[in-house]
Protein backbone atom coordinates (compact mmCIF):
# COMPACT_ATOMS: atom_id res chain seq x y z
CA UNK A 1 0.00 0.00 0.00
CA UNK A 2 0.67 3.46 -0.73
CA UNK A 3 0.24 6.06 1.77
CA UNK A 4 0.13 9.39 -0.14
CA UNK A 5 -2.03 12.45 0.36
CA UNK A 6 -4.06 13.50 3.06
CA UNK A 7 -5.20 11.13 6.05
CA UNK A 8 -7.67 12.97 8.30
CA UNK A 9 -6.67 12.49 12.16
CA UNK A 10 -10.45 11.64 13.58
CA UNK A 11 -11.74 13.73 16.72
CA UNK A 12 -13.25 11.03 18.92
CA UNK A 13 -16.80 12.94 19.59
CA UNK A 14 -18.63 12.49 23.00
CA UNK A 15 -22.03 12.52 23.98
CA UNK A 16 -23.20 14.50 26.93
CA UNK A 17 -22.87 11.64 29.10
CA UNK A 18 -19.35 11.29 28.51
CA UNK A 19 -19.76 8.34 26.08
CA UNK A 20 -18.63 8.13 22.75
CA UNK A 21 -20.73 9.38 20.20
CA UNK A 22 -21.06 6.70 17.40
CA UNK A 23 -23.66 8.31 15.18
CA UNK A 24 -21.80 11.71 15.37
CA UNK A 25 -18.87 9.52 14.11
CA UNK A 26 -20.39 7.76 11.62
CA UNK A 27 -21.54 11.60 10.10
CA UNK A 28 -17.72 12.25 10.44
CA UNK A 29 -16.35 9.46 8.67
CA UNK A 30 -19.40 10.30 5.97
CA UNK A 31 -18.23 14.16 5.86
CA UNK A 32 -14.40 12.80 5.50
CA UNK A 33 -15.65 10.22 2.60
CA UNK A 34 -17.44 12.45 0.58
CA UNK A 35 -14.97 15.29 0.70
CA UNK A 36 -12.54 12.99 -0.93
CA UNK A 37 -10.02 12.44 1.72
CA UNK A 38 -7.15 10.04 1.20
CA UNK A 39 -8.00 8.08 4.42
CA UNK A 40 -8.77 8.22 7.99
CA UNK A 41 -6.64 7.91 11.73
CA UNK A 42 -9.01 7.14 14.24
CA UNK A 43 -7.51 7.00 18.03
CA UNK A 44 -4.46 9.35 17.33
CA UNK A 45 -3.42 12.33 19.50
CA UNK A 46 -6.52 14.34 17.96
CA UNK A 47 -8.92 11.52 19.17
CA UNK A 48 -7.76 11.82 22.52
CA UNK A 49 -6.86 8.29 22.78
CA UNK A 50 -4.99 8.49 25.76
CA UNK A 51 -8.45 9.41 27.45
CA UNK A 52 -10.52 6.40 25.84
CA UNK A 53 -10.85 2.99 27.04
CA UNK A 54 -9.16 -0.62 25.91
CA UNK A 55 -12.83 -1.42 25.35
CA UNK A 56 -13.95 1.87 23.29
CA UNK A 57 -10.43 2.25 21.75
CA UNK A 58 -11.20 -1.14 20.09
CA UNK A 59 -14.94 -0.22 18.92
CA UNK A 60 -13.72 3.32 17.83
CA UNK A 61 -11.43 1.35 15.37
CA UNK A 62 -13.98 -1.08 14.55
CA UNK A 63 -16.53 1.15 14.06
CA UNK A 64 -14.88 3.65 11.56
CA UNK A 65 -13.65 0.32 9.85
CA UNK A 66 -17.22 0.18 9.38
CA UNK A 67 -18.33 3.32 8.55
CA UNK A 68 -15.62 3.73 5.66
CA UNK A 69 -17.09 0.19 4.10
CA UNK A 70 -13.80 0.08 2.33
CA UNK A 71 -14.51 3.44 0.45
CA UNK A 72 -10.61 4.87 2.09
CA UNK A 73 -8.21 3.09 3.74
CA UNK A 74 -8.60 3.17 7.67
CA UNK A 75 -5.20 3.82 9.67
CA UNK A 76 -6.10 2.75 13.47
CA UNK A 77 -3.55 4.78 16.68
CA UNK A 78 -2.02 1.56 18.41
CA UNK A 79 0.56 2.93 20.37
CA UNK A 80 1.17 2.61 23.66
CA UNK A 81 4.11 3.34 26.11
CA UNK A 82 3.74 -0.75 26.93
CA UNK A 83 4.92 -2.67 24.17
CA UNK A 84 2.26 -5.78 25.19
CA UNK A 85 -0.30 -3.29 24.78
CA UNK A 86 0.71 -1.65 21.69
CA UNK A 87 0.84 -5.87 19.81
CA UNK A 88 -2.73 -6.29 21.58
CA UNK A 89 -3.82 -3.01 20.16
CA UNK A 90 -2.39 -3.86 16.93
CA UNK A 91 -3.19 -7.56 16.80
CA UNK A 92 -7.33 -6.26 17.42
CA UNK A 93 -7.06 -3.68 14.69
CA UNK A 94 -5.92 -6.19 12.31
CA UNK A 95 -8.50 -8.63 13.29
CA UNK A 96 -11.11 -5.65 12.92
CA UNK A 97 -9.81 -5.21 9.36
CA UNK A 98 -7.75 -2.03 9.31
CA UNK A 99 -5.61 -1.15 6.49
CA UNK A 100 -2.50 -0.32 8.39
CA UNK A 101 -1.39 0.82 11.98
CA UNK A 102 0.21 3.81 13.29
CA UNK A 103 2.59 3.37 16.21
CA UNK A 104 3.70 6.67 18.55
CA UNK A 105 7.01 7.04 20.12
CA UNK A 106 6.25 4.92 23.54
CA UNK A 107 5.82 8.28 26.17
CA UNK A 108 6.76 9.03 29.68
CA UNK A 109 9.07 6.40 29.70
CA UNK A 110 11.53 8.22 27.73
CA UNK A 111 13.84 4.65 26.24
CA UNK A 112 16.69 4.52 24.44
CA UNK A 113 17.51 4.51 20.84
CA UNK A 114 17.90 0.24 21.43
CA UNK A 115 14.57 0.54 23.25
CA UNK A 116 13.11 2.46 20.65
CA UNK A 117 14.23 -0.06 17.99
CA UNK A 118 13.24 -3.43 20.46
CA UNK A 119 9.56 -1.99 21.05
CA UNK A 120 8.39 -0.98 17.09
CA UNK A 121 10.19 -4.13 15.75
CA UNK A 122 8.04 -6.24 18.83
CA UNK A 123 5.03 -4.72 17.63
CA UNK A 124 5.59 -4.76 13.69
CA UNK A 125 6.54 -8.47 13.71
CA UNK A 126 3.81 -9.31 16.22
CA UNK A 127 1.10 -8.37 12.91
CA UNK A 128 1.23 -8.35 8.75
CA UNK A 129 -0.79 -5.07 7.82
CA UNK A 130 1.91 -1.96 7.47
CA UNK A 131 3.13 -0.29 10.26
CA UNK A 132 3.45 4.00 10.25
CA UNK A 133 6.12 4.79 13.30
CA UNK A 134 4.59 7.81 15.05
CA UNK A 135 7.51 10.19 15.60
CA UNK A 136 6.34 13.45 18.44
CA UNK A 137 9.24 14.29 20.45
CA UNK A 138 6.95 17.12 21.67
CA UNK A 139 4.18 14.58 23.50
CA UNK A 140 6.54 11.85 24.06
CA UNK A 141 9.86 12.73 25.14
CA UNK A 142 11.64 11.05 23.20
CA UNK A 143 13.04 11.41 19.13
CA UNK A 144 13.15 8.46 16.94
CA UNK A 145 16.40 8.84 15.58
CA UNK A 146 16.89 8.42 11.66
CA UNK A 147 19.49 5.77 12.11
CA UNK A 148 16.90 3.77 14.54
CA UNK A 149 14.18 4.22 11.65
CA UNK A 150 16.25 2.99 8.88
CA UNK A 151 17.52 0.25 10.90
CA UNK A 152 13.62 -0.80 11.35
CA UNK A 153 12.38 0.03 7.88
CA UNK A 154 15.55 -2.11 6.79
CA UNK A 155 14.50 -4.95 9.14
CA UNK A 156 10.58 -5.16 9.63
CA UNK A 157 9.07 -5.67 5.91
CA UNK A 158 6.04 -4.01 7.26
CA UNK A 159 7.41 -0.51 8.58
CA UNK A 160 6.85 1.37 5.62
CA UNK A 161 6.37 4.89 6.57
CA UNK A 162 6.47 7.28 9.06
CA UNK A 163 4.53 10.12 10.88
CA UNK A 164 7.12 12.70 11.35
CA UNK A 165 5.96 15.51 13.83
CA UNK A 166 9.41 16.04 15.36
CA UNK A 167 9.43 19.81 13.88
CA UNK A 168 12.94 19.02 12.60
CA UNK A 169 13.01 19.77 9.29
CA UNK A 170 16.44 18.98 8.53
CA UNK A 171 15.73 15.77 10.24
CA UNK A 172 12.76 14.94 8.07
CA UNK A 173 14.75 15.70 5.11
CA UNK A 174 17.49 13.30 5.94
CA UNK A 175 14.99 10.95 6.46
CA UNK A 176 13.39 11.42 3.33
CA UNK A 177 16.75 12.35 1.57
CA UNK A 178 18.08 8.14 2.80
CA UNK A 179 15.14 6.13 3.16
CA UNK A 180 14.53 3.10 0.75
CA UNK A 181 12.38 2.88 -2.32
CA UNK A 182 8.42 2.71 -0.96
CA UNK A 183 8.94 4.24 2.10
CA UNK A 184 6.71 6.98 2.77
CA UNK A 185 6.97 10.39 4.37
CA UNK A 186 4.17 12.18 5.90
CA UNK A 187 4.34 15.54 7.75
CA UNK A 188 2.55 15.36 11.15
CA UNK A 189 2.20 19.01 11.55
CA UNK A 190 -0.39 20.86 8.83
CA UNK A 191 2.23 24.14 8.53
CA UNK A 192 5.01 21.73 7.37
CA UNK A 193 3.04 19.83 5.04
CA UNK A 194 4.23 21.79 1.97
CA UNK A 195 7.93 21.87 3.27
CA UNK A 196 8.02 18.23 3.47
CA UNK A 197 6.09 17.76 0.18
CA UNK A 198 8.54 20.27 -1.53
CA UNK A 199 11.68 18.16 -0.59
CA UNK A 200 9.75 14.91 -1.44
CA UNK A 201 7.48 13.53 1.27
CA UNK A 202 4.77 12.07 0.53
CA UNK A 203 1.37 13.89 2.17
CA UNK A 204 0.26 14.90 6.22
CA UNK A 205 -1.55 13.19 8.49
CA UNK A 206 -3.77 16.27 9.30
CA UNK A 207 -5.77 17.62 12.02
CA UNK A 208 -7.21 20.79 9.89
CA UNK A 209 -9.39 18.31 7.75
CA UNK A 210 -11.26 17.57 10.11
CA UNK A 211 -13.45 20.69 9.26
CA UNK A 212 -11.79 21.56 6.13
CA UNK A 213 -11.11 18.11 4.62
CA UNK A 214 -11.68 19.34 0.64
CA UNK A 215 -9.45 22.43 0.91
CA UNK A 216 -6.59 20.06 2.57
CA UNK A 217 -7.08 17.73 -0.24
CA UNK A 218 -6.32 20.41 -2.87
CA UNK A 219 -3.56 22.05 -1.01
CA UNK A 220 -1.74 18.89 -0.75
CA UNK A 221 -2.57 17.33 -3.63
CA UNK A 222 -1.47 20.15 -5.84
CA UNK A 223 1.67 20.33 -4.20
CA UNK A 224 2.15 16.63 -4.83
CA UNK A 225 1.38 17.74 -8.52
CA UNK A 226 4.25 19.79 -8.66
CA UNK A 227 1.62 22.75 -8.70
CA UNK A 228 3.22 24.67 -5.77
CA UNK A 229 1.89 28.13 -6.87
CA UNK A 230 -1.96 26.73 -5.75
CA UNK A 231 -0.39 25.16 -3.44
CA UNK A 232 0.84 27.80 -1.63
CA UNK A 233 -2.02 29.86 -2.35
CA UNK A 234 -4.56 27.77 -0.31
CA UNK A 235 -1.69 27.30 2.79
CA UNK A 236 -1.82 31.02 2.95
CA UNK A 237 -5.38 30.82 3.44
CA UNK A 238 -5.15 28.14 6.16
CA UNK A 239 -2.42 30.06 8.25
CA UNK A 240 -4.64 31.54 10.53
CA UNK A 241 -6.83 28.36 11.40
CA UNK A 242 -3.30 26.42 11.65
CA UNK A 243 -1.91 28.82 14.13
CA UNK A 244 -5.47 28.93 15.99
CA UNK A 245 -5.60 24.57 16.12
CA UNK A 246 -2.32 24.65 18.63
CA UNK A 247 -3.62 28.16 19.79
CA UNK A 248 -4.30 25.40 23.27
CA UNK A 249 -3.06 21.70 23.47
CA UNK A 250 -4.33 19.69 20.51
CA UNK A 251 -7.36 18.85 20.04
CA UNK A 252 -9.45 21.07 22.04
CA UNK A 253 -9.44 24.14 19.36
CA UNK A 254 -10.09 21.61 16.37
CA UNK A 255 -12.74 19.96 18.36
CA UNK A 256 -14.27 23.76 19.52
CA UNK A 257 -14.19 24.10 15.76
CA UNK A 258 -15.95 21.38 14.93
CA UNK A 259 -18.64 21.49 17.63
CA UNK A 260 -19.00 25.41 16.87
CA UNK A 261 -19.91 24.21 13.33
CA UNK A 262 -21.79 21.39 14.28
CA UNK A 263 -20.17 17.96 13.97
CA UNK A 264 -19.77 17.17 17.33
CA UNK A 265 -20.61 18.35 20.77
CA UNK A 266 -17.99 20.27 22.92
CA UNK A 267 -17.05 17.76 25.38
CA UNK A 268 -13.94 16.47 25.98
CA UNK A 269 -12.43 13.62 28.15
CA UNK A 270 -10.31 14.95 31.35
CA UNK A 271 -7.91 16.02 31.46
CA UNK A 272 -8.71 17.78 28.74
CA UNK A 273 -11.16 20.65 28.85
CA UNK A 274 -12.63 23.54 26.83
CA UNK A 275 -10.84 26.37 26.32
CA UNK A 276 -9.32 28.62 29.15
CA UNK A 277 -9.75 32.01 27.22
CA UNK A 278 -12.74 33.79 25.65
CA UNK A 279 -10.39 35.85 23.85
CA UNK A 280 -8.52 32.30 22.26
CA UNK A 281 -12.76 31.35 21.81
CA UNK A 282 -13.94 34.41 20.26
CA UNK A 283 -10.64 34.33 17.54
CA UNK A 284 -10.83 31.13 16.39
CA UNK A 285 -14.85 31.34 15.95
CA UNK A 286 -13.86 34.65 13.70
CA UNK A 287 -11.48 32.24 11.92
CA UNK A 288 -13.76 29.60 11.12
CA UNK A 289 -16.70 32.13 10.08
CA UNK A 290 -13.96 33.69 7.45
CA UNK A 291 -12.70 30.73 6.29
CA UNK A 292 -16.65 29.63 5.81
CA UNK A 293 -17.87 32.85 3.84
CA UNK A 294 -14.99 32.01 1.52
CA UNK A 295 -15.68 28.96 0.71
CA UNK A 296 -19.34 29.99 0.03
CA UNK A 297 -18.43 32.68 -1.97
CA UNK A 298 -16.28 30.73 -3.82
CA UNK A 299 -12.99 32.24 -3.04
CA UNK A 300 -11.12 29.43 -2.41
Amino acid sequence: MEFKGVYTALITPFTEHNTVDYAALERLVDFQIESGIDGLVPCGTTGESPTLSHEEHDRVIAQTIKFAQGKVPVIAGTGSNATNEAIRLSQHAQDAGVDAVLLVNPYYNKPTQKGLYLHFKAVAESVSVPCILYNIKGRTGVNLETETLLRLSDECRNIVAVKEASGDLLQIKDVIKRRKEGFSVLSGDDNLALDVIREGGDGVISVASNLFPSQMERMVHSALEGDFESAECISRWFEPFFKACFIETNPIPIKTAMAYRGHCKEIFRLPLCSLESDEHRFALERIVDGMMEDIQGGRI
